[in-house]
């Protein structure tokens, strides 16, 4: 699944299609994983794209008037293409746009992304308004992730996971975040302490960052909105390496599954 850094990345790939107009859009399949609102085309024709922000793994392009929300799923991606690219299997929806050779494509071969409209307040629409902190923001700290694991019996690494808490810190960056920080995946959220908490914030705000400056990780056929790859896995220290020596003592990584997950850690780094 694309994560922040990845859908981050797509972001900015979509700048060029600030201010242009949409003319048409295509459906060739509703079926995603809310169907389509056969009212959207309609609905976004002759709209301006004002800018196009993200909340968590949602890009939101602000409009004339109300929101376009896009989710990309277990397997979306947007690309821009231009007119005459031939159609491919999974490609199921076109953004046309006046006077422009390009088009925006949504592909997602196992549907599990989404296409909505929001006429008015974008932070209550239902997929957004119960999302926690952005992890890159402020108010992301310290204080606020120890009040949040108190009490809490669930793993740490599941406790970062939950999009109630904080967004975007997916199975990748939950996985290298805690590494960094030195604290097992498995570890009880409250018994973690003030300074453990400062430090697993520093971390994920570290992993987020330097991921979304190598364009997210390119694995399972993720790439930007232009085509271009990531190249941040080639950072990965513990995720998807079980079985390979860790680089900072040598011990063998390990794998466990914890929340349906698997969990990659150094059993001697992490504690």
């Amino acid at each position: 699944m694309p994560e922040l850094p990845e859908v981050e990345t797509t972001r900015l790939g979509l700048k060029p299609l600030l201010k242009k107009t949409i003319q048409e859009m295509v459906v060739r399949d509703h079926r995603l994983r809310w169907p389509i609102d056969v009212n959207i085309k309609n609905i976004i024709k002759n709209k301006v794209i004002h800018d196009v922000k993200r909340r968590a793994k949602y890009l939101v392009f602000v409009l004339d008037e109300g929101f376009l929300l896009i989710h990309l799923g277990m397997s979306g991606r947007l690309s821009i293409v231009s007119k005459k690219e031939n159609i491919k299997k999974h490609d199921h929806v076109d953004f046309i746009f006046q006077d422009s050779e390009l088009l925006l494509r949504f592909n997602d071969p196992r549907r599990f992304g989404s296409i909505h409209y929001e006429e008015k307040e974008i932070e209550q629409h239902f997929l957004i308004k119960h999302l926690g902190l952005e992890p890159l923001e402020k108010e992301f700290n310290s204080d606020y992730l120890f009040k949040k694991s108190r009490k809490k019996t669930q793993c740490i690494k599941n406790t970062i996971m939950d999009s109630r808490v904080v967004v975007g810190v997916g199975n990748i960056y939950a996985s290298e975040s805690l590494f960094l920080a030195a604290i097992k995946p498995t570890r009880r959220s409250g018994s973690m302490t003030k300074y453990e908490c400062e430090r697993l914030v520093a971390a994920i705000k570290k992993i987020i960052g330097d991921a979304i400056k190598m364009g997210g990780s390119s694995i399972n056929d993720y790439a930007s909105a232009d085509g271009s790859l990531g190249y941040f896995q080639q950072e990965h220290k513990v995720y998807g390496k079980a079985g390979f020596p860790c680089s900072q003592c040598g011990q063998l990584i390990v794998k466990k599954v914890l929340g349906q997950r698997s969990s990659f850690f150094c059993k001697q780094c992490q504690k």
